[in-house]
């Protein structure tokens, strides 16, 4: 039986599971509902015999704007804002599921994918962008650092001189400039997109379902074998931000749209 979901469109058929981010009002930015239904979208095409391989996508002309600003935070026991929990109970979970699934995920990102949206893209195996794509990590932005994966993510593919240029400055990467530093594996015109990655998805429907099983847990062995634990870190270290003036001027100076002037404090 298909499940039914507010935020994402799943369907299968053909040896693939398509799973669709949907809520392109909001440029299919994350909220905690819309997490756990990917979570447990995840959880089910890895647990289905019928499913080969995975296809993720965003609706519309995004693929994920990260999490949604307008969702308020919950607080911790102290009275200050928890940057952690969600990490620890949704968010983390799902790359942790999707990098542990025996089957491939291919991502097709275009437009933005920002945010948690980069750690789901970086989460799969294959990864294709449009030509209008581009990913972003602007939590400098308003005094909090990268997380779902990202740091562990950049720091393997990208070496970290360029990691840090991505995470400390928070500028756009466009597509062709991450396909060149080799962050997604190809680059195609946004009407292709979607196609391409369906063919993709379908080709490693049709090959040897245990030696890919296979070879994404060694490869994930070798590059990724302490993912969990910077998943944890990360956690922990979003979570020292929430008493900061930085990260109070921050989220000010995004609502107001302004610059902020952060105090190092």
């Amino acid at each position: 039986m298909t499940p039914r979901y507010e935020d994402l469109r799943y369907e299968t058929g053909d040896g693939l599971a398509r799973i669709e981010l949907h809520r392109p009002d909001a440029l299919n930015a994350w909220t905690p509902a819309m997490g756990t239904e990917l979570l447990d979208a995840v959880r089910r095409a890895s647990a289905d015999d019928a499913v080969r391989a995975v296809l993720v996508t965003g609706a519309d002309r995004a693929f994920c704007a990260g999490a949604d600003v307008k969702n308020p935070r919950e607080t911790t026991p102290e009275g200050d804002p928890d940057l952690s929990t969600r990490l620890r109970e949704i968010y983390n979970p799902i790359v942790l599921a999707v990098r542990a699934a025996p089957k491939p995920f291919v991502g097709a990102v275009q437009g933005a994918c920002a945010g948690l949206g980069v750690s789901l893209a970086l989460s799969c195996d294959l990864l294709l962008a449009a030509e209008d794509a581009y990913l972003l990590l602007a939590f400098v932005r308003i005094g909090v650092m990268p997380d779902g994966g990202t740091t562990a993510f950049l720091a393997e593919r990208v070496g970290l001189a360029r990691a840090a240029e991505l995470c400390m400055l928070g500028d756009r990467l466009p597509a062709e400039t991450a396909h060149r530093w080799g962050l997604v594996n190809a680059v195609h015109p946004g009407e292709r997109l979607h196609a391409e990655a369906e063919a993709l998805a379908r080709r490693l429907a049709q090959a040897p379902t245990v030696a890919l099983a296979s070879t994404k847990q060694a490869l994930g062995a070798a590059a990724q074998r302490r993912l969990a634990d910077q998943l944890e870190l990360e956690a922990t270290l979003q979570q020292r931000h929430a008493t900061t003036h930085d990260y109070a001027e921050g989220k000010s100076a995004f609502a107001q749209k302004r610059q902020a002037v952060f105090r190092g404090c």
